[in-house]
């Protein structure tokens, strides 16, 4: 089975993968990212590269976030079903509702495979409507760009919650760990150079969290 096989949803497949905003130089950016991250240093490579566009470092690498996190999701959604997740929770303290403001305005309980399916449908909406991720070049971002993201950053962190809190252990027999560590320590990192996420909001995963602002 393809990594990116569209297929229906119902078959449990991958997202494909969301490119680069082709605009402006999203896709110079984004081999920005690609060569750095082979650095292994994280902190370096979540720095807005001199002279760029803060907005479009932004965006570039909302869509890369995007990207691993469903793919990270893609590989336990057959152990993440209704039955395992009833609600989207990440321990027993912290449990999510979800809204999107417009087809769903009051917050709902929902399954965790529902939320993510959710969330993940959302963002993508966000991403193809090119007055919020411009495609042209040249094109601006709207005036509240920065919001969108903080919105989608914090409902990304969701997920990375979910994961570590109801299926480490899948994780651990999977040997993705590394690669889990990896990818939300470059989340983190990202996500606190530029102040995408409130405090309050990471509390779910702060032992993680805490050493990895501390350099360690």
């Amino acid at each position: 089975q393809s990594f990116f096989g569209r297929g229906s949803r119902n078959q449990r497949t991958f997202r494909p993968k969301k490119s680069a905003p082709a605009g402006n130089n999203g896709m110079k950016l984004k081999r920005h990212i690609d060569a750095t991250l082979g650095s292994g240093n994280l902190r370096e490579v979540v720095r807005l590269p001199v002279g760029e566009d803060l907005n479009e470092w932004l965006a570039v690498n909302t869509v890369d976030f995007f990207n691993q996190v469903s793919l990270l999701y893609g590989t336990l959604m057959e152990f993440c079903t209704p039955a395992t997740c009833p609600t989207m929770s990440a321990g027993p303290k912290y449990e999510y509702r979800w809204a999107d403001g417009v087809k769903i305005k009051r917050p709902i309980e929902v399954s965790a495979p529902k939320y993510v399916e959710y969330l993940m449908d959302w963002i993508e909406a966000q991403l193809d409507e090119e007055s919020i991720f411009p495609q042209k070049l040249g094109a601006p971002f709207p005036p509240n760009f920065r919001d969108v993201a903080k919105t989608i950053f914090k409902r990304l962190f969701r997920v990375y919650a979910h994961i570590y809190h109801s299926h480490f252990q899948m994780i651990l027999k999977l040997q993705e760990e590394a690669h889990l560590n990896t990818c939300f320590k470059h989340f983190v990192l990202f996500t606190s150079e530029f102040q995408l996420i409130d405090r309050a909001e990471l509390a779910p995963l702060s032992e993680l969290i805490e050493p990895i602002w501390r350099g360690h």
